[in-house]
């Protein structure tokens, strides 16, 4: 990607990516109450494929030159962890709604600097370390009151919150090697495959409106990963990764607004300490860098 530095264009891009994948996780619970979790995804991951596949085409070298790689193993894991991933937090959509998902799911980002470490080698420093710590305090809050620690449906999200954070560090590590546009490719594609194999098993017909929603819901997905990539050619990362948060705010007044969730006294204490804390580690990283 050809970057520049116009840093408010790229939060103006970053916070439309976070309302467009706030919009896509408000359908994937609406769809996926109704249907199969795994056909949800599975559906979505084909129109993602078919937009990889349009970017790599239009790319010098074209499939060929995106789909090379010299750790498939590497990819073809990643991806599948991804869309893997993605089934395990729509099902949480479903049965703790978009609030108290997104409130635990914001904790990904202190996984990524507390695996960064062992996984890649990283200092983390003793700060970033305070931080982590601070953060997963704002979880425990988040799920203790009430009893519903000990119900297992509260690791729902913390699981995808780990895997997703995972995730981005075996893409960082991925990086080194090859090109961001292959690491998209195999994103796509590699994840397709893996949903149809688990998907197709769970085929059930649909209704007109539901296909309806279905088709936005896969225009939101290509939509949402477009301005990413626009995002991220327009500002460094490090400048706009902190304006990601802002899904968690638009995601709870979907949630809130359309589906008639709450937000509890408890859970804004907690994504209140974790948004602090994950934003004093980008703003650590940035220093160091």
């Amino acid at each position: 990607m050809t970057q520049s530095n116009n840093v408010r264009l790229g939060v103006t891009l970053m916070l439309m990516t976070t309302l467009v994948f706030a919009f896509q996780d408000g359908i994937s619970r609406h769809l996926a109450q109704a249907y199969n979790v795994y056909l949800v995804v599975m559906v979505r991951y084909w129109f993602f494929a078919a937009f990889v596949i349009a970017i790599a085409c239009r790319k010098a070298g074209g499939l060929r030159s995106a789909s090379t790689t010299t750790q498939p193993v590497l990819q073809g894991f990643r991806s599948i962890l991804l869309a893997l991933e993605v089934c395990v937090m729509v099902t949480g959509f479903t049965l703790l709604g978009l609030v108290e998902s997104h409130a635990v799911f914001a904790c990904y980002p202190l996984l990524v600097a507390a695996l960064s470490g062992p996984l890649l080698g990283e200092r983390v420093g003793w700060r970033r370390w305070s931080a982590i710590a601070v953060g997963f305090v704002g979880v425990i809050i988040i799920l203790q009151p009430g009893g519903s620690v000990f119900d297992p449906l509260a690791a729902i999200p913390l699981l995808a919150a780990f895997m997703f954070a995972l995730y981005g560090l075996l893409t960082r590590f991925a990086a080194r090697r090859d090109s961001t546009a292959t690491s998209f490719f195999w994103t796509g594609t590699a994840g397709a495959v893996t949903m149809t194999l688990i998907g197709i098993w769970f085929w059930e017909p649909m209704t007109r409106v539901d296909w309806a929603w279905m088709g936005l819901l896969c225009v939101t997905g290509v939509a949402g990963h477009w301005l990413l990539i626009r995002c991220y050619e327009a500002a460094e990362a490090s400048a706009v990764q902190p304006f990601a948060y802002f899904q968690l705010v638009f995601a709870s007044a979907i949630g809130i607004t359309i589906f008639g969730e709450v937000i509890r006294p408890n859970v804004a204490l907690g994504v209140a300490i974790i948004i602090i804390a994950g934003l004093f580690t980008l703003w650590r990283e940035r220093q160091q860098r």
